[in-house]
């Protein structure tokens, strides 16, 4: 939740290395769903792939801006999921330690 008492949705984006497999997801509880997706928790793509690089995170406060969010930026062409990391994330750095604490 944030300051106002709000609960939030984050849209975010996982990759398997710098320039390497991309995955997109959206979820209510960020740091659940990307320690899930780090030990593999579910089989499928990110496992399968080892997509587990936290690189990019949007937060909303309703679900349906971040669903369209997200199918929004799955609709992108891989180019622009690039540039979209690297303008706040050019070093491709994990993210996950930073928000986890």
């Amino acid at each position: 939740m944030n300051a106002s008492g709000t609960a939030m949705f984050f849209v975010y984006m996982l990759a398997s290395k710098p320039n390497g497999t991309l995955y997109i997801g959206v979820t209510r509880n960020l740091i659940r769903r990307v320690h899930e997706h780090r030990i593999k928790a579910v089989p499928g793509f990110t496992a399968k792939y080892d997509v587990t690089r936290l690189v990019h995170v949007e937060t909303f406060n309703d679900p349906e801006t971040a669903i369209t969010r997200e199918k929004q930026l799955k609709g992108w062409n891989r180019a622009w999921k690039i540039r979209l990391i690297e303008r706040e994330n050019p070093e491709w750095r994990d993210l996950f330690d930073e928000l986890a604490g």
